[in-house]
């Protein structure tokens, strides 16, 4: 109601823009309230540009103009899934804001300049009004939120990892491994909004970054140690006394991991050394079962490591000062970037061509028709591709928008023909609309009501309502009206033809792209990027879970062989970093073995996958024994553990190593 009694104050033409955006870039918190508004302002801006250039240069080719219009709104399409974070609103924005300015201006280009800086003017007013009550009057901060997700999540992951190295398998496993990468991806949401929030004790968005590199290393470690005790259950071996107790010390220290630092160092560093010592020799005695125990050792090591860094980088986060709390602290900040994430160029691509499709054939239909309202379900159509255009199935949301519009009709022709003509000022109008406007946002908080509630407020922001130039004009309500559910209706129709694939495809995309991306790793001669490849993946498994629930299908044996995937990525990189460091002669026996990995998951089909053959089996086992024998104590280790997890993750059920070469 701020944001409409200004524009009102000032006397702009469409008033009801100021309304719609103060709607539109409502959240909870404040810190994505003003981030979603900077990101809105400047998207609102180029799209402006967008349509004062497009518009009067095309306007006597109808033709050229709507292929341009559709083409500009198709690249903001395109752009915006593959930036994949709030920030890609931004490309949104710019590319429905120049149909929003642009078609309805067509029938008077010599406007569009003026039009455009009104638009921008009530959008902004709109923008700076949540901005500021929601920063001000209610502020409420994204660090509290985020400190306590941290809480929540270090907690589960502590969890996760105490049940991994359990002696008995735990049944909850795999629920959990989905929740762990789905949080990591939560908070690289939450983080972009840091730099905009409003607490003066916000942690600094690279600290975050360091958080979640160290979370994305639990879930391969967690699922190696599993690995190895679950190969020990299955040879019927038994665990040997000193393992066994060090287990159990290690599952204690998780349940209960000391607050104070000081502490929560030494008795890390105690648990450490004693899997240090427990290591066997990496030699040419060591059998397979004793390669098995060096492997968890060592992953259990790593393992209390990462628990340790994750609950100084939390201590961290809270301190007043920007120093870092231990030298391990900050090692772990030095040279942060951002998060890498899963790109689906193919599923960008064909959402751009939706909405490029959807608009041309709209232009072409409004041209044809000669309806003067046709403009406005155009420009509806191509902003609803452009906002749902992210979803699997824009189709859903799609059909509430359209009942919420339905709702904003009938609720709007009652108060703009039955209850505003028989106010007078604003303050009765705010105190009319109140009831409707308290109810509905109330309700866009809701997931289940949100789809619904949104559309229905931004109906009550129509121009029959919140402009003098339709008050009582029921022909011009009908038709606009009429207009936006026809919009969506388009839009409907052009997704199903278009994008009828959905959620099945995606999977397919992201399952093949993990694949694509271990070949193209395991044939490179450049130091691996192993941070940057379990983000990438972790990111992946984050997007397969809720697909494979869309579309019903059984998560957990996807989601174990993604996990897997994952893995095999890490020994990769682990094999790759060794061969870099030495010798072309001592580094050629993981020659064959990178090279057999990579065009065995290039041949991959995801509908019908195989698993390896003999010949990678017996390279990698022809390239343990080769480097059994290396004079040097740390290379014989690494490569045992990178050729062990590697023969693990791709042969889990072949016989042990010594087994096979007899």
């Amino acid at each position: 109601m701020l944001a409409l009694y200004v524009a009102f104050s000032i006397g702009l033409e469409r008033p009801y823009w100021a309304f719609l955006t103060a709607f539109i870039v409502a959240q909870p918190l404040a810190g994505a309230v003003i981030s979603k508004a900077v990101f809105r302002l400047v998207g609102t801006f180029v799209g402006a540009v967008a349509a004062v250039v497009m518009v009067p240069t095309l306007v006597n080719a109808p033709e050229l103009l709507a292929l341009a219009i559709a083409s500009w709104l198709g690249l903001c399409v395109f752009v915006s899934l593959l930036d994949r974070t709030p920030r890609s609103y931004m490309f949104v924005l710019a590319g429905y804001s120049a149909c929003i300015i642009g078609l309805p201006s067509v029938e008077a280009p010599g406007e569009i300049f003026t039009v455009a800086s009104l638009r921008v003017q009530e959008i902004s007013i709109g923008i700076l009004c949540s901005a500021l009550v929601h920063g001000v009057i209610f502020p409420g901060s994204i660090t509290g939120l985020l400190l306590a997700r941290i809480d929540g999540i270090l907690a589960d992951a502590e969890r996760w990892s105490r049940d991994a190295i359990a002696m008995e398998p735990v049944p909850e496993l795999a629920a959990e491994r989905r929740r762990l990468a789905q949080d990591v991806t939560e908070l690289h949401q939450l983080s972009i909004h840091l730099p905009f929030d409003i607490s003066r004790q916000a942690p600094r968005v690279r600290t975050v970054r360091a958080m979640q590199d160290q979370l994305s290393l639990l879930l391969p470690l967690g699922a190696a140690t599993q690995d190895r005790l679950e190969t020990f259950r299955q040879e019927g071996g038994r665990v040997r006394r000193q393992v066994a107790a060090l287990v159990i010390d290690a599952r204690r220290w998780l349940a209960a991991i000391p607050e104070d630092r000081a502490e929560r160092a030494a008795t890390a560093a105690a648990l450490i050394d004693r899997c240090t010592a427990l290591e066997p020799a990496a030699d040419p005695r060591t059998d397979w079962r004793g390669m098995l125990r060096l492997s968890f050792l060592a992953r259990l090591a790593t393992l209390i490591a990462v628990h340790r860094d994750c609950r100084d980088l939390r201590d961290q986060m809270i301190s007043h000062s920007r120093q870092p709390v231990t030298p391990r602290v900050a090692e772990l900040l030095e040279g942060r970037r951002n998060r890498e994430l899963h790109r689906d160029y193919a599923g960008a691509a064909r959402a751009a061509f939706g909405a490029f499709v959807t608009v041309l054939a709209g232009c072409a239909l409004w041209i044809g028709s000669g309806w003067a309202d046709g403009s406005t379900a155009v420009m509806l159509a191509g902003v609803f591709l452009a906002l749902f255009s992210a979803a699997d199935n824009p189709v859903a949301p799609l059909k509430m928008f359209m009942l919420g519009t339905l709702i904003a009709s009938l609720i709007g022709a009652v108060y703009g023909f039955a209850i505003l003509p028989r106010l007078d000022g604003f303050p009765m109008l705010a105190a009319a609309f109140a009831p409707v406007l308290l109810a509905g946002g109330a309700l866009m908080a809701s997931p289940r009501y949100g789809g619904i509630a949104l559309p229905a407020m931004m109906g009550m922001g129509s121009p029959a309502l919140l402009s003098e130039r339709y008050v009582n004009e029921f022909v011009g309500f009908a038709n606009g009206s009429l207009a936006q559910l026809i919009g969506i209706w388009f839009s409907i129709v052009m997704v199903g033809l278009l994008q009828s694939a959905g959620a099945r495809g995606a999977i397919r995309r992201t399952v093949r792209s993990g694949w694509a991306d271990i070949a193209a790793r395991a044939n490179l001669m450049a130091p691996p990027d192993l941070r940057g490849w379990i983000n990438r993946m972790l990111d992946r498994i984050g997007l397969l879970a809720p697909r494979l629930a869309a579309v019903g299908q059984e998560t957990g044996q996807p989601l174990y062989d993604a996990l897997r995937d994952l893995r095999t990525g890490v020994a990769i990189g682990e094999l790759r970093q060794l061969r870099f460091d030495l010798p072309a002669d001592q580094g050629a026996p993981l020659n064959g073995v990178l090279a057999g990995v990579g065009d065995y998951y290039r041949g991959l089909d995801p509908d019908a996958p195989v698993p390896a053959g003999p010949t990678l089996l017996a390279d990698i086992d022809a390239a343990i024994g080769a480097f059994t024998t290396n004079p040097a104590p740390a290379v014989r280790r690494d490569a045992t553990l990178g050729l062990v997890s590697l023969r693990r993750n791709l042969f889990p059920e072949a016989p042990g190593y010594r087994r096979a070469v007899a």
